[in-house]
């Protein structure tokens, strides 16, 4: 396996999944506020907010850890200081995610390869939106009455 292999970037931003994103809270002013709801309205996935209050975002159900959300568990999106993100990482390994998805700026190697010695898909230091836009870009289509909604030309 290879962190940020673009194959494996195809494939999370193409399958439907449910992505718990982790650091998700009612706070209109993070960036994990919008991200979410984009992955949600835009790539048509199922995503599960997870913050220590267990706030519910976007009309889901929040819960306080990894721990707590019922399987499956596609992809643990992580929108946690990179000092932090190891624990995340480690909870998503326990919790039988199948990947994780480290944002822009989260960046902790040595988490990453646990997260790969489990089997999971690595992703470190980008966020789908802007490996959407890429695509997009490079003539990927998007629409929503698609199930995927992203599409290859």
């Amino acid at each position: 396996m290879t962190i940020n292999d673009p194959a494996v970037i195809d494939r999370l931003l193409t399958e439907p999944a449910r992505w718990a994103v982790v650091g998700l809270s009612r706070n209109r002013t993070r960036p994990a506020h919008s991200v979410a709801r984009r992955i949600r309205d835009e790539l048509g996935m199922t995503v599960v907010p997870v913050n220590p209050r267990g706030e519910d975002v976007h009309g889901e159900t929040g819960f306080r850890t990894l721990g707590e959300v019922p399987p499956p568990l596609d992809v643990v999106d992580c929108f946690v200081n990179s000092r932090r993100v190891g624990a995340v990482v480690d909870q998503a390994v326990a919790a039988g995610a199948r990947a994780v998805w480290l944002q822009l700026g989260v960046v902790d190697r040595a988490a990453a390869a646990r997260a790969e010695e489990a089997g999971l898909d690595v992703v470190m230091d980008t966020c789908p939106l802007i490996e959407l836009r890429a695509r997009l870009d490079a003539g990927w289509t998007l629409d929503p009455a698609r199930t995927p909604p992203l599409a290859r030309p």
